[in-house]
């Protein structure tokens, strides 16, 4: 009930992905005319066979009387002034009206009964996923940036039902929802809201707002809810970087520069360009990724390994291949590599097929 008040008050909502087969005015439209055409087929029975009937007002049985009949028997007020007299007339009733009262009441009350059992139902999934959701993925903004961050980690393994868009807008929710995706509909910079998407035990956040500010007081909020959860960041400016860094981010993207730089190395050289967009695409041509270093590559040098080494992840510190402190390689160092998508990477990273998996997958 306390969740439920909350809900009302901020406008956040838990969305889960479900298909709706129709409009639900659209099923009470077509459920209202099955109900008048039980009504109907009833007033044509009684009104063919009125001879049998009997009106305790004026004994003949007139088209409104037939109406009158239809209705208050097929509603089970049933007051008696009009009754069947003949063999016929009862037997009718018993076997063709009687049936059609059940029908016409299951019409009316299902429609009540469904809407009921239909929040129940939504209230026990949102329990069930609420109790079931871990180490999940959740992503503030579904727009461009959102969705092209989600489909290079869905194209790495990340599944559909562990992942958790957060968006103000009704209309990008329900494009999440018929994605599969579950969708929390509110204001990712108050903690409440991050909390409805259970923020507080996510593994990761994608943080692809619109708005810079907007994307520093979601950082802020979601670090304060999850000490432990990476979080990536996107601005349009590179002066606000450093901001986000200061407000949580683990990496911050400058989507305007990064976009900028993209399209002076394609002037520069336009093989160049293609070759840097196919490394970002997971999953198409070449993949740049991340993973442990085996057993196997221990004591090694970076150029000794199977894949091609660009730089050595040792605890925090970033080293460049060709740095001699990269080599030799230790068995708690991380290697980031080059790849072609779906080839076979070494049988000891304990990824699914054999292939490598970005780090946080």
């Amino acid at each position: 009930m306390a969740r439920q008040a909350d809900e009302h008050l901020t406008g956040a909502r838990v969305k889960l992905p479900k298909a709706i087969v129709e409009h639900p005015l659209r099923q009470v439209a077509q459920r209202l005319m099955m109900a008048l055409g039980v009504l109907a087929l009833t007033v044509l029975i009684v009104w063919l066979d009125r001879d049998g009937y009997r009106d305790n007002k004026d004994v003949d049985v007139s088209l409104l009387d037939a109406v009158y009949y239809a209705t208050v028997t097929l509603s089970t007020t049933g007051y008696g002034d009009i009754v069947p007299v003949t063999d016929a007339a009862r037997l009718i009733n018993v076997f063709v009206v009687t049936p059609l009262r059940v029908v016409f009441l299951i019409i009316l009350i299902g429609t009540t009964l469904e809407a009921l059992a239909e929040r129940t139902r939504e209230e026990w999934r949102q329990k069930r996923w609420r109790s079931a959701l871990r180490e999940h993925t959740v992503v503030v903004g579904f727009g461009t940036k959102g969705r092209s961050a989600l489909e290079t980690l869905r194209a790495t393994g990340l599944k559909q039902e562990r992942v958790v868009v957060i968006d103000p807008s009704d209309k990008v929710i329900e494009a999440a929802n018929a994605e599969g995706l579950t969708g929390v509909l509110g204001d990712a910079t108050r903690s409440d809201v991050l909390l409805r998407a259970e923020v507080q035990k996510a593994r990761q956040i994608i943080v692809a707002t619109q708005r810079d500010d907007t994307a520093v007081l979601v950082t802020l909020t979601a670090r304060q809810l999850n000490r432990g959860a990476k979080i990536v960041a996107a601005v349009r400016e590179e002066e606000n970087a450093p901001l986000l860094r200061q407000s949580g981010a683990d990496a911050v993207i400058t989507s305007a520069s990064a976009a900028g730089r993209l399209l002076g190395l394609s002037v520069l050289s336009p093989s160049a360009g293609t070759v840097l967009e196919g490394l970002i695409q997971q999953g198409t041509g070449l993949d740049l990724v991340e993973r442990p270093v085996t057993k196997a590559e221990v004591g090694r040098s970076v150029r000794e390994t199977h894949d091609l080494v660009v730089s050595v992840l040792r605890g925090h510190r970033l080293i460049g291949y060709d740095d001699p402190e990269a080599s030799p390689l230790q068995l708690t160092d991380r290697v980031i590599t080059i790849v072609r998508a779906n080839s076979t990477a070494p049988s000891n990273t304990g990824s699914p097929g054999g292939r490598s998996v970005p780090r946080g997958e």
